[in-house]
């Protein structure tokens, strides 16, 4: 028998259900926190990226990519549009067996909604951009009310392994 009881022939849960397995190396949760100032933004992507390297997260490059493209334009809206009610942000990345989940909360109330924007402008697509890489990708992407009044958005992509070098 394993040390989790699930051994063959060992004790099983009441019931007779299965014990979940366990966790895999890189599943977990981990948050940091930032200012909302423009040097976040790539202190942001940098820590996403060398968080997945360092875990082993079995993501394949045009998944990191699009995680990064979303870190900076969650991190870059936080800033522009945030800061003034909430210096302060934090950055989420939640990774489980399949998926991997990057948010950032901040505490200014808007809740903000992708609107088409005019093809001239140079700005107005951030949550456009965020939406299309997490549907390429068979993601998805929300925004919440937090707790305290402000919001967190989330997008969360399916894991899928790199290809073999």
């Amino acid at each position: 028998m394993d040390d989790h009881g699930r051994g063959d022939g060992g004790p099983r849960p009441a019931g007779g259900a299965e014990l979940p397995p366990d966790p895999l190396p890189y599943e977990g949760v981990w948050r940091f926190t930032a200012a909302a100032v423009d040097a976040s933004v790539p202190q942001a992507r940098h820590a996403v990226r060398d968080l997945l390297l360092r875990q082993g997260v079995p993501v394949g490059d045009d998944t990191v990519y699009g995680l990064l493209l979303i870190v900076s334009e969650l991190v870059t809206n936080a800033v522009r549009h945030a800061a003034l009610l909430s210096p302060m942000l934090a950055v989420e990345v939640a990774v489980g067996a399949e998926w991997v989940r990057v948010s950032v909360e901040d505490n200014h109330p808007y809740r903000p909604t992708a609107l088409e924007a005019d093809h001239g402008q140079t700005g107005g697509r951030g949550l456009l951009l965020v939406r299309e890489v997490a549907r390429e990708a068979g993601g998805a992407v929300d925004v919440e009310h937090t707790a305290s009044g402000g919001k967190v958005i989330w997008a969360a992509l399916p894991l899928k392994p790199a290809a073999p070098v």
